[in-house]
């Protein structure tokens, strides 16, 4: 899909093209996903142009995705915060070469001089902290262009000076092929270092002291990267596992997957991602855009959800790993304590990073009641109803813990007559989700409903919403006496401390609908009483 302008601003892959890109532009009913709304209509708003490429089968379209995608890297498209976290390093072409840091750009092709490229390396492995020592050690110069007369590196011995013909080419390029060995694992840190130490010795014996001490300083850099070489073959054997959780915070229309890698029993790594829920991106996307962009894609991959196209992923990571590669859905039901235990444990720190980007109050809120998920959107009901001829309700709704007045709702009661509370409260739910029932309006149905009263009330309530078919939404009621809350099925009230954040927030919702249903009321008496003075006036 492209904009006005002709860049591409997002990549899919369909099965029956028609039927995809249809569904971006027709009107989406029953769906609960506000974020996915907002943030697909953001997209439609912006398609100028669609372009298209047919495949063979469902892996070419899956690899193909993940290659366009990383070439042009669309806007609306899944891009990993950490994609640059693989690096790559490059052993130059020239006459003395030079080693180089090298990453991909957007076009997925290196810059800079042509040379031999080595990786990619994860951030944080020895190779990518140790260029500046490998430079070191193979006395590797890092001018761009060779100059007329030695530079600081030579004095400090870091260079031997090719650029004043203080080494040979032969002998220079015998340290590069060392470097090559190493990085292409042909050779090791170990015996290299072994290879110095037998040089030290033999110059000490021929009384070359300064060469000995030379040789002595860069055998002690060699130490730590020939400790976390060790660490790194040690890590790099198969069989490895990787745990991936997904969880999805449809307020902000954004998905957070986290993955814990673990290799011989042990945890070695842990990533966080987060992508946005726009088009079609899904778990399925990101799995494949994550492991080929991994140097290492594990034998066995566990999930807490089973991805889409399952099966054709397998077959297309397969491609990628030159190995098989299971995907294991974790349910309930899992016989594998350990592994089912780990997969609770991604899903639960997904649960509380998204939590913490939501108001505290709420989180508090949601473990008081024992709630499933974090209230966002929270509505609340009150009846205003001073004498017996003016009776209203008022809804109001708070998300995120602040008032949402779009959402606001206020009804004249029209089938109860008399001051019964209860019947009032029973109407004025059903009427207010049954609106949004027959508009198709999923996405407007609150996380949970709170009635100002008490146990009657709250019962009244729990009727109209099985009526209407909200009987799986979370209700309470609170009780202004004394503050406190009353549950279904529950026969003694629930007490929360007054200093409680989580209170105050009901607190703040029954009183915000109470101003409400008042201002509604004493509305309609004005205008009641208007009309009365201008009967009285004709008469």
């Amino acid at each position: 899909m492209k904009d006005s302008s002709g860049n591409i601003i997002y990549i899919g892959k369909a099965k029956n093209l028609r039927k995809r890109v249809g569904s971006y532009f027709s009107p989406h009913t029953g769906v609960s996903n506000a974020g996915w709304l907002w943030k697909t209509s953001k997209l439609v708003s912006k398609i100028a142009d669609i372009d298209f490429i047919v495949t063979d089968n469902e892996i070419e379209a899956f690899l193909l995705e993940s290659n366009l995608i990383k070439r042009y890297r669309p806007i609306f498209n899944i891009e990993l915060k950490d994609q640059q976290r693989y690096t790559y390093l490059k052993v130059t072409d020239e006459m003395f070469p030079r080693l180089l840091v090298a990453r991909r750009n957007r076009n997925g092709k290196f810059s800079g001089p042509s040379g031999k490229i080595y990786g990619p390396f994860v951030r944080g492995s020895s190779k990518f902290l140790t260029v500046g020592l490998l430079r070191k050690l193979f006395k590797i110069r890092t001018c761009t262009t060779l100059p007329k007369s030695p530079c600081l590196q030579y004095f400090i011995k870091n260079c031997d000076a090719p650029c004043i013909n203080k080494v040979t080419r032969e002998k220079y390029m015998e340290n590069v092929s060392v470097l090559r060995d190493i990085l292409e694992g042909k050779s090791s840190i170990d015996r290299f270092a072994s290879e110095m130490e037998s040089e030290m010795k033999s110059a000490s014996m021929l009384q070359q002291y300064e060469r000995a001490k030379e040789i002595r300083d860069t055998l002690q850099r060699l130490n730590g990267l020939m400790v976390r070489q060790k660490m790194e073959k040690a890590s790099s054997k198969n069989p490895d596992e990787e745990y991936v959780g997904i969880a999805y915070d449809w307020q902000k229309g954004v998905a957070h997957v986290m993955a814990l890698r673990r290799t011989h029993g042990v945890i070695s790594d842990r990533k966080k991602f987060e992508f946005e829920l726009v088009g079609d991106n899904s778990f399925a996307t990101f799995l494949l855009q994550y492991y080929s962009s991994s140097p290492v894609i594990p034998r066995f991959v566990y999930v807490n959800q089973e991805p889409e196209s399952r099966d054709v992923l397998e077959m297309s990571l397969e491609k990628l790993a030159g190995h098989k590669v299971s995907i294991v859905a974790v349910s309930k039901e899992f016989s594998w304590g350990e592994k089912r235990g780990l997969v609770d444990l991604v899903t639960r720190n997904l649960e509380l990073y998204i939590e913490k980007g939501h108001e505290p109050a709420l989180a508090e809120l949601k473990d008081i009641l024992g709630l499933s998920t974090v209230p966002l959107s929270i509505d609340c009901f009150d009846i205003s109803n001073l004498g017996t001829s003016f009776s209203v309700g008022a809804c109001v709704r708070f998300v995120n813990g602040r008032p949402d007045k779009s959402s606001y709702r206020k009804f004249r009661i029209n089938s109860v007559r008399g001051q019964d509370d209860f019947a009032m409260i029973n109407e004025v739910v059903r009427r207010r989700y049954s609106q949004s029932s027959q508009k198709g309006r999923q996405d407007s149905m609150p996380d949970l409903v709170v009635i100002d009263g008490g146990k009657g009330q709250l019962s009244a309530a729990l009727s109209a919403m099985l009526e209407v078919g909200l009987d799986k939404t979370p209700c309470i009621a609170l009780a202004k006496e004394n503050e406190e809350i009353y549950l279904p099925h529950s026969s003694a009230p629930l007490q929360v401390a007054k200093s409680s954040p989580a209170l105050k927030i009901l607190q703040n919702l029954r009183d915000e609908a109470h101003r409400f249903g008042l201002a509604y009321n004493v509305s309609l008496r004005k205008l009641a009483r208007g009309k009365l003075n201008m009967v009285k006036l004709r008469e």
